[in-house]
């Protein structure tokens, strides 16, 4: 077949720019060291310009030369694969195309318009539709209000905001709905937030995510009463959070009721192109407009989102900016159309059908794990799973929880909930660096808290998850659970622990995920708050370090960058065979001994400061003496020489030695005598902790034995043996009166030759009685 040349030229250049732009291993190590390279530096446009490997390379530098260290954009980039390159090629063909003269254009365009949009209708269900082609995905619902605003104000278009005044619009949304969305359109369309009604989610039946119909009804009838026009209802086919879908049934049927405009999206609308799709998310099918983002659910960089509707009135539509007579706006498709034909109707429902097993996998797998609640119990097919840690109260009283709570939320359970969403936020940072290619993230929800989402429709295609990805996600947060569990149970003993020890202070810190804060307490001597504030920094920054240097498993560390309490160590997770007692008590020990170290030497500082002025004293009285005793002549240079000559002066020497230890002026005349140095007083000895705790070689510090029982029989069961062997090796001892046999006999004269091989002296001193002199000059006669 004959190509273009242009187009084929086109495409050569864009493999070769992405094969230049995907190679992060392209550049050599000592390229790398050169971070301040003369062409980063910008400067003025060269005359002669630049060729494309030299531009392409510095949009590569620019892409990855500061962003070594994060894997995850690089990732991102090097899994964009061909179908992500056809959406590419899109925006440089649609450029391309723009040149082309005005009717070969209009087909051109009207042919890629017609053609994506009917199988974008196909392929999700979606009969008789038109659609809108977006950059961003709020700006379909933007012009969906604007049409809708058009057809219930036949008059807009003349007399603009004056007829929205005489009956006030109304737009309800769900409480649930994405952050700022009708704050965006009320923007946008020039209207107050008073037109802007958020509706509540249910509070006593069904999913605490789904938007309350009965309510909304009753919200509608007094808008109505109240001269109002209700206008448009938004409703989710999956939240923005845990991934819920709306009772679209019956929400079609209110507004069929109240003649307004039904508004449906959510990532769960991508399960229209499944064979079997749920019956909650179908009747979405039958919504006046829905927006699609495929871009996410297929992997498709810089595709447009699409925003599928029903409308009569083409001019309608055209006032609200839904259709374009600029040939011009309708290549925004162009990218689009490309990557469908590129995937094929198959490969679309493939990667949308493998991104919801990953969730079924997910969730059948969590169902099994003790400590995890999941939150999409009422609709197994969502393919957003939301989990959370969480265990039953095990202290207290549940019936006292539940009663509280219903009549006014205690302040422990509100704390204990706190809790909950640190360790929920702890866990989903960890899940997400240990598995980077399950794409779990963190979601604050309203009812429940700080969960750990996973949404596979949203990551996955990008980040190429698989079933073994899931699998090691699922190891991960079993491994992760038991520090959870025993971090949360020690934390209590904890703090008891730190409250009754002297010396240590406790620090309340619900948002720290881990064991607790603690602070050594400084004894401070009547100190003002700057010195003290100084003194407490010095112990707890050397207490912290102490601890670090301990063979633990335990993460000593300062606490969070920002919101953190100052001068406090902070202790992290931790498992079942942790010693709190031990630990507490090395904390506390370790803690004085740097204080009483601090003061020592501060104590040294002043008695050496003090014993400088006395020498200086000292010094200068001998100096006053010395010229008493040798007279004045003697101190004058040439007459002092001449006179010592002939009368020498004999002076005994004098001389003065500074003690730290006793922190006095000592005289140096013993030294003299004795020809060698005293050692003087005996120096105090170094406050250490009484901790000396015995641990079997290998063992780690602040580790307690989970069986200790077992390991005490053993050892007394050894230590029992060894005694037995001891005592078999004794000289059998009878009783008054017990006659010994002949084996016996010819045993104990056995054993009595054993201490003959003992000199005479060892004999004698090994007797408890005083020696006998006659008895050692017999024996030596004897010799």
């Amino acid at each position: 077949k004959m190509v273009d040349p242009t187009l084929a030229e086109m495409g050569k250049n864009l493999n070769e720019a992405m094969k230049m732009l995907e190679d992060n291993q392209r550049k050599a190590e000592e390229e790398n060291e050169k971070k301040y390279a003369r062409k980063d530096i910008p400067g003025p446009l060269q005359g002669s310009g630049q060729d494309m490997v030299s531009i392409l390379q510095l949009v590569q530098n620019l892409m990855h030369g500061e962003e070594e260290e994060e894997t995850s954009q690089s990732y991102r980039l090097q899994n964009v694969g061909e179908q992500g390159h056809m959406a590419l090629l899109g925006h440089s063909l649609a450029a391309y195309i723009s040149v082309l003269d005005r009717e070969r254009l209009r087909k051109l365009t009207t042919r890629i318009l017609s053609d994506t949009t009917l199988w974008l209708c196909r392929l999700f269900r979606y009969e008789n539709g038109s659609a809108y082609y977006h950059e961003d995905d709020r700006e379909g619902l933007l012009k969906i209000c604007r049409l809708v605003i058009h057809t219930r104000y036949e008059d807009y278009t003349l007399e603009g905001f004056n007829v929205l005044y005489t009956k006030q619009p109304v737009i309800y949304i769900s409480s649930a709905a994405r952050t700022g969305l009708g704050q965006a359109l009320c923007n946008q369309l020039g209207l107050p937030l008073s037109c802007m009604c958020r509706v509540p989610c249910n509070t006593m039946f069904g999913s605490q995510h789904q938007m309350d119909v009965a309510l909304l009804d009753r919200v509608i009838k007094d808008d109505i009463e109240s001269g109002k026009l209700p206008l448009l209802l938004v409703a989710n086919a999956g939240t923005p959070g845990a991934g819920h879908t709306d009772k679209l049934g019956r929400l079609k049927e209110l507004c069929e009721q109240y003649k307004m405009w039904l508004h449906v999206e959510g990532v769960n609308l991508a399960t229209l192109a499944l064979g079997y799709v749920s019956s909650s998310v179908l009747a979405a099918t039958k919504c006046d407009s829905m927006t699609l983002t495929l871009g996410s659910w297929l992997g498709l960089p810089a595709v447009p989102a699409v925003t599928l509707y029903r409308h009569e009135d083409p001019s309608l539509s055209l006032a609200a900016g839904l259709t374009s007579s600029q040939p011009v706006e309708k290549l925004r498709a162009l990218p689009l159309w490309l990557s469908l034909q590129y995937l094929g109707h198959d490969g679309i429902v493939e990667r949308i059908k493998h991104a919801s097993q990953l969730s079924q996998r997910l969730l059948e797998n969590l169902k099994n794990l003790d400590f995890i609640k999941t939150s999409v119990e009422d609709e197994l097919s969502s393919p957003v799973v939301v989990f959370k840690f969480f265990q039953e109260y095990s202290n207290r009283d549940q019936t006292s929880h539940t009663a509280q709570a219903s009549t006014i939320q205690h302040p422990i359970i509100s704390n204990e909930r706190h809790i909950y969403d640190t360790f929920n936020q702890w866990l989903g940072e960890q899940l997400a660096q240990l598995v980077p290619a399950s794409g779990v993230d963190v979601v604050e929800l309203e009812d429940e808290g700080t969960c750990v989402r996973f949404s596979p429709l949203m990551t996955s295609a990008v980040l190429g998850t698989e079933i073994q990805d899931i699998d090691q996600l699922v190891d991960c947060l079993k491994m992760k659970i038991p520090v959870l569990t025993s971090t949360l149970q020690l934390r209590e003993e904890f703090e008891q622990e730190v409250r009754r020890t002297v010396g240590l202070l406790y620090i309340e810190d619900l948002g720290w995920p881990g064991l607790g804060v603690v602070r050594y307490s400084y004894h401070c001597d009547g100190k003002n708050d700057d010195k003290q504030e100084k003194e407490l920094e010095k112990i707890n920054t050397e207490l912290l370090k102490k601890l670090n240097e301990l063979e633990s498993d335990l993460t000593f560390s300062l606490g969070p960058e920002f919101g953190g309490q100052k001068n406090c160590v902070y202790i992290g997770m931790v498992m079942e065979d942790l010693d709190v007692s031990e630990l507490v008590e090395t904390i506390a020990a370790t803690g004085r001994e740097i204080e009483e170290n601090s003061r020592l030497l501060e104590n040294m500082t002043e008695v050496v400061r003090k014993g400088i002025q006395e020498a200086q004293l000292q010094l200068q009285k001998a100096n006053e003496e010395r010229l008493l005793e040798e007279g004045l002549l003697r101190q004058i240079p040439v007459v002092g020489s001449v006179l010592n000559w002939f009368s020498p002066f004999q002076a005994s020497p004098k001389g003065r030695t500074f003690n730290l230890t006793a922190g006095s002026l000592e005289s140096t005349e013993s030294m003299y005598v004795s020809k060698a140095q005293g050692t003087g007083t005996t120096p105090p000895p170094t406050p250490t902790s009484s901790l000396a705790k015995q641990r079997l070689p290998g063992q780690k510090a602040f580790k307690r034995s989970l069986r200790s029982s077992d390991g005490f029989s053993e050892t007394s069961s050894i230590s029992h043996c060894d005694d037995l062997d001891k005592m078999d090796q004794r000289p059998p001892t009878l009783s008054p009166g017990q006659e010994q046999g002949p084996l016996e006999m010819e045993k104990a004269e056995e054993q009595k030759e054993v201490p003959q091989a003992k000199t005479d002296t060892e004999d004698i001193y090994s007797d408890k009685s005083p020696p006998d002199c006659t008895k050692v000059e017999d024996q030596a006669s004897q010799r």
